[in-house]
């Protein structure tokens, strides 16, 4: 027999162990969102530069493509443990084992250029969180609901609510602090203390073990349950919610990859203070705690008046509503590639209707899911929600990946470039300083390199737009006859490309150069770790000077670009999202299912 309770209280009041779950969920977010909301800049900035000498720094691209198979992997693993808890050990021994996997994942990281090599620590780190962050998160959900019987059941909409609040409300100062923690003091201790909370979390939640409802793991009645028609029945429905769902995780999970790139080229002055591009995600959660009450107790009441709004067709409005949010965000890109700067008041408000769609999508839907599941399936029915995240941020890693192009690697002084043979037209090679590319189209890259600086000049040196810059460079060919590219990528930075040897465009035979405005560089402070870092391991920048003011000398590149930048590559999955919109009506008009909870 068990020492602890394993069904809910008789009372109509609010279960005892609810307060020890929330501050466990909120410390846990905490640890969770601060290390995600550092990761993609570290990936690009920081990550090379952790071992005894600089490496190759990461694109973005790359850095997109593993932030997103982070969160697959993060969202997948839920499977593995509501198994475990639902068919053999029970929710609170599977919460409180992989807590303590979770923290070793946070240490790991923390010691990231202390000992070993960065990026395997990197890569384990993150392994080892995904899977106590991911084993846990169908436990904890199905645990809250758990505590609740026909009794006091009405509390389940509030409790869920106050659940995801206190999600937002760890995240939000986790994002705040922890992008200012990597700035002035770097990876170990921005990673360190996120460990330290999720520390703090296994131990709140230790504490309330003796005012849980431990319902007992099913054993082979999970199995009979899981596996009968009422059981499978259920499961087909909800997991065609999930798909739908999935489409919205892949878009909102890119607020912490592509938006923060995004961000990088706005201009980020808010309230009198300049954020750091990390730190904008914290505006999502502010949104978060502004929204539930309102939502909760204003606008789903007086809509509900004079319009059934039922579970689905929240979740159907949200959908459109992540749709106009990524739309937002493809307008601020075009902005952005015709030479501006917008304020990132832009963003925030993209913020705001992404944040809509949230509390629409995702609140209810998790909620939905525990009450469609039978009763030994709560935390099975958890991980498939959970897996709809898993497989939306598995596409978005998926079009990250397909989207980049190789970059040529120059292992010699010489490369036999297209044809597979040296000493012909197409060879590539770098000079004495072993970092520059020359090929056959470097006096036409130079010619039209110096026709943009000369426009640039007569504009007080502002790049000519896309379309004029085209203009300007319309009579260059390079030396297969073809005309020159010239794309603006933001307000100050641009690029020139020549197809290359194969004639076809962007592909790794791409040659080109980078152009980008002294001043458009933004000096980096002495005293950021990042600075430190590059001082010792002897990486000097060009300093600004009346001399060099002005463009800057090219970068040459070959290959290394990608197939969907910019505003396509928004706009592409903005069109997904309505699709899915559309798509979601007729689902949402036929289900049918019944709200079921534990006695």
């Amino acid at each position: 027999m068990s020492k602890y309770r394993t069904g809910p209280f008789a009372t109509a009041k609010m279960p005892p162990g609810i307060t020890y779950i929330i501050g466990n969920e909120a410390a846990e977010r905490f640890s969770f969102y601060g290390m995600k909301g550092i990761l993609a800049i570290f990936m690009v900035q920081y990550l090379h530069l952790m071992g005894s000498e600089a490496g190759t720094a990461m694109t973005e691209a790359a850095a997109n493509e593993k932030v997103h198979y982070f969160n697959t992997f993060v969202y997948a693993t839920p499977f593995l443990g509501a198994l475990l808890a639902d068919a053999f050990f029970g929710k609170y021994r599977v919460i409180v084992w992989l807590s303590i996997v979770y923290c070793m994942g946070h240490a790991t990281l923390a010691f990231m250029g202390e000992v070993g090599d960065a990026k395997w620590l990197l890569f384990a780190g993150l392994a080892l969180i995904s899977l106590g962050a991911g084993g846990i998160k169908p436990c904890v959900s199905a645990h809250v609901g758990d505590q609740f019987g026909k009794s006091n059941s009405h509390h389940l909409p509030r409790i869920f609510n106050i659940f995801y609040f206190s999600i937002n409300l760890g995240a939000f100062i986790s994002m705040l602090l922890t992008p200012w923690l990597l700035k002035w003091y770097g990876p170990h201790l921005a990673f360190g203390i996120p460990g330290v909370l999720m520390a703090l979390a296994t131990f709140v939640f230790w504490l309330g073990r003796k005012q849980f409802v431990h319902v007992p793991a099913g054993g082979m009645q999970f199995v009979r349950e899981t596996f009968s028609s009422h059981g499978i029945r259920s499961l087909v429905k909800l997991i065609l919610l999930f798909l739908f769902i999935a489409m919205f995780w892949s878009l909102f999970d890119q607020t912490g990859s592509s938006w923060i790139f995004q961000a990088l080229d706005m201009d980020r002055n808010l309230f009198g203070q300049e954020w750091l591009p990390s730190q904008i995600q914290s505006i999502n959660s502010l949104f978060v705690l502004t929204f539930i009450p309102i939502f909760t107790f204003v606008l789903y009441p007086r809509v509900s008046r004079v319009w059934n709004l039922t579970p689905l067709r929240k979740i159907s409005i949200g959908l459109f509503l992540m749709t106009a949010a990524f739309s937002l965000t493809s307008l601020i890109q075009t902005w952005i590639e015709n030479g501006e700067r917008p304020s990132i008041i832009w963003q925030v408000l993209a913020y705001a209707l992404l944040t809509a769609a949230e509390v629409m999508v995702s609140i209810v839907g998790l909620e939905f899911a525990y009450t469609q599941a039978p009763k030994r399936m709560k935390s099975m029915i958890m991980s498939f929600f959970l897996f709809s995240v898993a497989f939306g941020n598995f596409f978005t890693a998926r079009v990250n990946h397909f989207i980049q192009i190789p970059s040529i690697e120059l292992t010699d002084e010489a490369h036999p470039g297209y044809d597979g043979t040296l000493g012909t037209s197409d060879d590539l090679h770098i000079n004495e300083d072993g970092d520059i590319i020359e090929s056959s189209v470097q006096a036409q890259l130079q010619q039209a390199f110096e026709s943009i600086q000369s426009a640039a000049v007569k504009k007080s040196d502002l790049l000519p737009d896309q379309e004029s810059g085209q203009a300007i460079i319309n009579s260059i060919v390079d030396s297969w006859g073809n005309p020159l590219h010239y794309d603006i990528l933001n307000s100050g930075t641009a690029r020139i490309t020549s197809d290359g040897p194969d004639q076809k465009s962007k592909t790794k035979w791409d040659l080109g150069m980078m152009i980008t405005y002294t001043d458009a560089e933004i000096e980096e402070d002495p005293k950021t770790w990042l600075a430190k870092r590059k001082d010792k391991l002897g990486i000097t920048k060009t300093k600004k000077t009346d001399e060099n003011k002005g463009l800057l000398s090219p970068e040459y590149f070959a290959g290394g670009q990608t197939k969907l930048e910019g505003s396509t590559y928004f706009w592409f999955f903005t069109w997904i999202m309505l699709g899915t919109a559309v798509l979601f009506i007729p689902y949402a008009y036929f289900y049918k299912g019944e709200t079921i909870l534990q006695e």
